[in-house]
């Protein structure tokens, strides 16, 4: 029989006490893995670059929160001040940091290489790979044995779409720094998972393609449900890669 101190606590405490950040936690994916963290009692920092969407989402986290703390932050994960502003914050006030989920992204209409504009392909590539980097690096001095980083990435790490060079390559680069990192972090005892989801019914797809068929597309809080599921295994499990296709194809 196991003794009080191994048993595996009750669903909806399984992370009291920790402590998550979740980039891009305002909406869509991230709002949903920010709800299913709280849902199982976890502390949550939520960034995105908006402060009424940010907000917003806090108002919806803490309706529902019991007594986690909900900390609504505002910031564009480009800027190294801000992200380094932002964990100082997660420092003074918890102390320490459990839980990563570098979720903040950003997509594009589709466009030929040769229409793609600079200010776009650095928009995106900062957003969506050096904001990974930047929100790591500054994680990473908060967190200890036991610790969980979750990036998430897409199939498009894997699979290039034509029209979308900016946005694949960001998300190859993510899931080649996610790689590099889990080994670098294995020795200090550092979880870290890729999530490379399919195609996830959120309002990104009015910018990526307005026509697009939503029926086939997966839910994001299915997307949450996994990576909870990432973040509750025993300290001795780990899940590297986690990729997520539609039944039936995506569109």
């Amino acid at each position: 029989m196991a003794s009080e101190s191994t048993k595996t606590p009750p669903r909806g405490t399984r992370l009291s006490g920790k402590v998550a950040v979740v980039t891009g936690g305002n909406r869509g994916i991230g709002l949903a893995i920010a709800k299913a963290l709280v849902s199982e009692a976890s502390h949550v920092v939520i960034s995105g670059r908006r402060q009424e969407t940010v907000e917003e989402a806090a108002r919806k986290l803490l309706s529902k929160a019991g007594d986690a703390r909900i900390l609504p932050w505002v910031c564009d994960v480009r800027d190294q001040d801000a992200v380094e502003r932002m964990f100082t914050t997660v420092a003074e006030e918890f102390g320490h940091l459990d839980i990563l989920v570098n979720n903040a992204g950003i997509s594009q209409s589709a466009a030929p290489i040769e229409k793609t504009g600079v200010q776009l392909w650095r928009d995106i590539v900062d957003t969506n790979l050096t904001g990974t980097f930047y929100c790591t690096r500054s994680a990473l001095p908060l967190m200890s044995r036991g610790a969980t980083i979750v990036n998430v990435i897409s199939v498009a790490a894997r699979e290039s779409f034509a029209g979308y060079a900016p946005y694949n390559v960001s998300k190859a680069g993510a899931l080649s720094f996610t790689q590099t990192l889990r080994h670098e972090l294995m020795e200090r005892g550092i979880r870290v998972t890729a999530l490379l989801p399919g195609a996830i019914d959120t309002d990104i797809w009015q910018q990526v393609d307005p026509t697009a068929s939503r029926e086939k597309m997966m839910e994001a809080e299915s997307v949450a449900a996994l990576v909870l599921e990432a973040v509750v295994l025993s300290p001795k499990a780990n899940l590297s890669e986690l990729v997520l296709d539609p039944i039936g194809g995506a569109l």
